[in-house]
């Protein structure tokens, strides 16, 4: 039986159209880093790359733009975030997956999706209210620190809270998509619960759990409203957790509206957003390495 040409030239329209939404989604990053590149000619045509990464010095008025201080704030907050989120989401997705009844994990992904869902200003409010006291009062005063509480563990503490439920998510579809046949071969072999789960599915979920992390951690160090209303935004070298920090998502939301009118300070800007961009590339590109080296080792 023949297509007809009315079918056929349907097929052509809609392999042309979805073809052109891949193009699009492709060189999406590609459009997105030309044009922060371009807004940030301006001042990389006076500065090196090496001094504006590696400079301290953040003095506007001058011409003066290093963003270590703001990198290294940046990098403080995520990975703390993630070094606290890590365990909570591992050890929930193997609990709601593998030891709870499937009624709790029914319940428990609209209270994911929820806390997905509240704005991260509310996240913010609510590190102003209990985290920064929490911290000023009680957790720095252990060690022998006074502060205002408005420091970098408070970030890295609210942010870590923020991306439990996108980490979380991901976490129980990895293990959810792992075949039953594997668990009950290796507990046919005699292997308790918990050595199946370590040594069976951790194992064979291992790829996804990475993936989880990398996306946790691209979307963690590109936060803002939330981590800049408790970190404190004072340009300095953060030195330790108790210490203020400034994030280059602050720098870039505080200072954005107010400074287009000076070419310079903004081409700055977009020179801080292009170091987001790329950051966020080579997070993701280790992802996957990291991954890729697994699968070729098994």
């Amino acid at each position: 039986m023949s297509i007809k040409p009315g079918r056929n030239i349907r097929n052509r329209f809609h392999n042309i159209w979805m073809l052109i939404c891949i193009l699009l989604i492709v060189l999406m990053p590609v459009i997105l880093a030309f044009g922060l590149y371009f807004k940030a000619s301006l001042l990389l045509s006076d500065n090196s790359v090496f001094s504006l990464l590696f400079s301290k010095d953040w003095q506007p008025s001058k011409q003066n733009f290093g963003f270590y201080s703001f990198i290294l704030s940046s990098l403080w907050i995520t990975i703390l975030s993630l070094a606290i989120c890590a365990p909570v989401c591992l050890l929930s997705a193997i609990y709601l997956t593998q030891y709870a009844r499937s009624n709790v994990l029914k319940l428990m992904h609209p209270v994911i999706d929820i806390l997905a869902g509240i704005p991260s200003v509310i996240y913010g409010v609510w590190g102003i209210i209990v985290i920064v006291p929490l911290i000023a009062n009680h957790i720095a005063p252990l060690f022998d620190v006074e502060t205002s509480g408005y420091t970098i563990i408070a970030g890295a503490i609210v942010l870590a809270i923020m991306i439990i439920p996108f980490v979380l998510n991901i976490l129980i579809e990895v293990f959810n998509t792992i075949p039953e046949q594997l668990t009950e071969a290796s507990l046919s072999l005699g292997a308790s619960k918990w050595e199946t789960i370590k040594f069976v599915l951790f194992r064979k979920a291992f790829p996804g759990i990475i993936s989880a992390f990398g996306l946790g951690l691209s979307r963690a160090f590109g936060e803002t409203i939330a981590v800049l209303m408790v970190v404190g935004n004072v340009v300095k070298v953060p030195k330790g957790i108790f210490q203020p920090g400034y994030p280059l998502p602050a720098l870039i939301a505080n200072n954005y509206g107010e400074m287009m009118s000076i070419p310079m300070y903004d081409s700055a800007l977009m020179m801080a957003a292009l170091i987001l961009f790329v950051v966020v590339l080579l997070f993701n590109f280790a992802s996957r390495f990291a991954i890729t080296r697994f699968e070729l080792r098994i």
